[in-house]
């Protein structure tokens, strides 16, 4: 039970955490904003504005170095997690997403005058824009500065 409690008292651990939800709620007010509805499936779902993977890996890695000094080993490794993270939503991700969408209005094309096939589509919206990406890292580090006081 002891471990529990100083994975709680990980305020670096927490601090990111706080990034990331702040930045799934803040996909929520995107979302009303922009289709002028409510739609709570964008709080679990990946990709949108902004990115909160993004959000998460900043914070973490701003309050690694923060805590254990920018010139350590552990914050040149939660750069480069970051940095790999962030390349993934904005590029890797991003074109599976694409190639969903084209393989989704191929099946439609194709199956429209059968409605006999029935498949799932599949999810397009895997990754993130570059802005998303940027927009996200940036709350990080907005997250981390406002927080920086509690390292």
């Amino acid at each position: 039970m002891q471990d529990i409690g100083n994975i709680l008292d990980n305020r670096v651990l927490l601090v990111a955490l706080v990034a990331c939800l702040i930045a799934q709620a803040l996909k929520l007010v995107v979302e009303i904003v922009k289709n002028r509805k409510l739609n709570v499936r964008v709080l679990v779902t990946t990709g949108g504005m902004p990115s909160a993977h993004s959000a998460l890996v900043t914070a973490l890695a701003a309050g690694v170095g923060q805590t254990l000094g920018w010139a350590s080993p552990d914050f040149a490794v939660a750069i480069v997690f970051a940095i790999i993270v962030m390349y993934d939503a904005a590029g890797v991700r991003q074109a599976a997403g694409k190639q969903a969408r084209i393989l989704n209005q191929m099946i439609d094309e194709l199956f429209h005058e059968k409605p006999d096939f029935s498949q799932d589509r599949l999810k397009e919206l895997l990754g993130h824009t570059p802005v998303q990406v940027i927009a996200g890292s940036a709350l990080g580090i907005t997250i981390y500065w406002l927080a920086r006081s509690a390292y």
